[in-house]
């Protein structure tokens, strides 16, 4: 990060969107978050503050303007018929009044609103025609999610059939799915009678077991579902609040949240946000606040959205939860890059929902400014519910005997030096042979956001790379069923299993083995970039500075660690195994990177229904020939492109006087720049 002296905005501001994007994968995409929701939060109420400030710096693909994450390629794309944005958060009373102040602006005060619980689980849109459920998606990146309807069809409580005498033709409801508390205590029961991976809490168990491969998983996780709002409606009854559409959602055999309350004034907002926060263990699920929504449906249009999340919603969080236990010890972990990150070894306890026995504890600045010591009794929360911390020591309980922690001179894997750059709050081991960065390299190629291997879990990376069967990421290619069988609890079944998907792992697209690389700062969404733009790992090999840093996504920082990554001899090994092994290292280029550039320098939003193109379809033609997509409609944007049923995103094109095209002037704004 630029220091004070010589802090540059648009620097930072690069720096925290890649912050986010990369929090924003783990969380939406891979349901293993390594941060807390409160350090997530922080992260963003930075970049929107820094954003606000500077304006000209503000772009369509930034965080703020869209929720959510990229969808996974292990589920087909789907498009959402209407948007699934995220809601704004608000933290405390002040800013609760700070968002009752924006509101009374427009619709006046002493407005009717409910409250609904705010569910920890994962957001999904259920799409029924003629009563028949026909499709479950996530949310992905509002626009975009996962289809997940096999899996959906398999959760008891959403209704595969809808009931009630106001079926409509076709309607799309959002809604939560969630795990319940004792579901989960069951889940992780089998787990460890299996010998497997505990889930850390029912959110991330809900998130993992609904985005299953095999449906039969899925339905034995015991998963349900509250529906929460209506997405789009065909052939439906008219209604005039949100409490009248929870209310038929509930009639059509939909599960409703019965907590859900409506109220009036905004002491009975703050009195309905107290019980559920002091009552939310007694609820047999979890949820990490309330939710707030102007219920009369004509003053929600009069508030609108902004580009990610509307005004008529907000999301009050509760505050992380504390409680003190003994920190036994200090130890520290060798990361993929050689990062060395300390963390608590804990007296376990239970806060948040469940135990705890280690926390991070970020680095050796923050050590320090915590002044933790082995021996202390310590404070810690489950901040936003997910990632445990430890906030400080309980200084009347700490043992005379307490010293403070010294970080280690050296690598606790290989005994070589940590370094610990300039300007940086972090240690490294910079050997690269260091075991517990090879190992760590494994893990992360076989992981399911890089080459997705089912079987070759961090338990059996360790045992093949200790019984010399791999040095490398490329050496998994290498390993047989005569190799493996002799290996303690492998088997000849285990071991024709773990091949057959070591085998199956060498079609994963190009952007998945760019991932799996490693490369500092290259994350998913860098990967497809580099895929998408270059086409094949030679090109991207071959590509000088300034050609990468000219990708989308890429810039100066990422195109100096991508060409440093190829420079290093010591990475070929890799490569060339992958390479002699028949892995995916390049992929056909689409039309779109190899026509004309008619619509170079101009942007476009698609909104509404086209007859002849999906949204996709209509994004890929204008990409195809030069030109940009954007979500929402800024003065900047050259066209709008309206189908039928377009919505807001229309009615802001004529308050801005952007062009409007309808579909057949679209189709020969096309033509004549193909």
């Amino acid at each position: 990060m630029a220091t004070r002296e010589t802090f540059d905005p648009e620097i930072r501001i690069a720096e925290l969107r890649a912050q986010i994007r990369h929090h924003d994968e783990l969380y939406y995409g891979e349901d293993e978050p390594e941060i807390s929701d409160a350090e997530y939060d922080a992260l963003m109420v930075e970049l929107r503050a820094l954003e606000a400030a500077h304006p000209e710096l503000v772009t369509t693909d930034s965080p703020t303007q869209k929720p959510g994450a990229a969808t996974q390629s292990t589920f087909a794309s789907v498009e959402h018929i209407v948007p699934m944005f995220s809601l704004d958060n608000a933290f405390s009373a002040e800013d609760l009044e700070a968002w009752e102040q924006r509101v009374a602006k427009t619709i006046g005060d002493e407005v009717r609103v409910v409250c609904e619980p705010k569910m920890d689980g994962l957001a999904i849109s259920l799409l029924y025609e003629n009563g028949t459920l026909v499709r479950g998606a996530t949310r992905g990146d509002g626009a975009v999610g996962e289809d997940v309807t096999a899996n959906v069809a398999t959760i008891a409580n959403i209704p595969h059939t809808l009931t009630g005498p106001r079926v409509p033709a076709r309607l799309e409801v959002r809604g939560e799915v969630y795990m319940p508390i004792a579901s989960f205590e069951a889940l992780n029961e089998r787990q460890a009678a299996a010998n497997d991976k505990l889930f850390v809490n029912p959110r991330n168990a809900a998130a993992g077991s609904l985005r299953q491969k095999d449906a039969t998983v899925t339905a034995s996780r015991d998963l349900a579902l509250f529906a929460y709002q209506l997405g789009a409606v065909e052939g439906g009854p008219e209604f005039t609040t949100h409490r009248e559409t929870l209310d038929w959602l509930a009639e059509l055999g939909l599960p409703v949240n019965p907590k859900i309350e409506s109220v009036t004034g905004w002491q009975a907002v703050f009195d309905f946000c107290t019980t559920m926060q002091e009552g939310r263990h007694a609820l047999g699920y979890d949820i990490d606040g309330v939710v707030i929504k102007i219920d009369d449906l004509a003053a929600r249009e009069a508030l609108g959205f902004t580009s990610r999340a509307p005004r008529w919603a907000i999301a009050y969080k509760f505050p992380p939860e504390e409680k003190h236990t003994l920190l036994h010890d200090i130890e520290v972990h060798v990361g993929r890059t050689g990062r060395v990150t300390p963390f608590a070894v804990l007296e376990p306890v239970f806060v948040g929902g469940s135990t705890v026995a280690r926390a991070t504890l970020h680095n050796e600045d923050e050590v320090a400014r915590r002044d933790v010591r082995p021996g202390d009794t310590v404070i810690v929360r489950k901040a936003g519910d997910v990632i445990p911390e430890v906030v400080g020591p309980v200084l009347a309980k700490r043992p005379k005997s307490a010293k403070a922690w010294q970080f280690p001179v050296n690598c606790p894997s290989c005994g070589e030096p940590l370094v610990r750059p300039e300007g940086e709050s972090v240690h490294r081991c910079v050997n690269f042979d260091c075991p517990e960065k090879v190992v760590q390299r494994i893990i992360f190629f076989a992981a399911r956001a890089s080459m997705d291997i089912e079987g070759l879990g961090e338990d059996r990376v360790r045992q093949f790379v200790d019984a010399g069967l791999l040095h490398h990421s490329g050496d998994i290619y290498s390993l047989t069923v005569a190799l493996l069988v002799p290996l303690e609890r492998m088997g000849e079944q285990s071991s024709q299993a773990l091949v057959a998907n070591i085998e199956a792992s060498k079609t994963r697209p190009l952007a998945k083995v760019i991932n799996g690389l490693g490369i500092r700062h290259v994350g998913p969404a860098a990967a497809n970039a580099l895929a998408k733009a270059l086409g094949s790992m030679d090109a991207v090999a071959a590509a000088s500075a300034e050609q990468l840093a000219a990708i989308d996504g890429i810039g100066d920082v990422i195109a100096q660690s991508i060409q440093a990554y190829f420079a290093d001899a010591r990475n070929a090994p890799v490569l060339d195994a992958l390479r002699a092994a028949g892995v995916t290292l390049e992929q056909e280029l689409a039309a779109a990177d190899s026509v004309s550039a008619g619509l170079a320098g101009q942007t476009f939003v698609v909104t509404g229904t086209l007859d002849d193109f999906t949204r996709e379809e209509a994004a890929a033609a204008i990409e195809a020939r030069g030109g940009k997509v954007a979500s929402s409609v800024s003065k900047k944007t050259s066209y709008v492109v309206a189908g039928a049923k377009a919505g807001s995103k229309l009615t802001k094109a004529e308050q801005l006087g952007v062009a409007v095209l309808d579909e057949a002037a679209f189709v020969a704004l096309l033509d004549a720049s193909a």
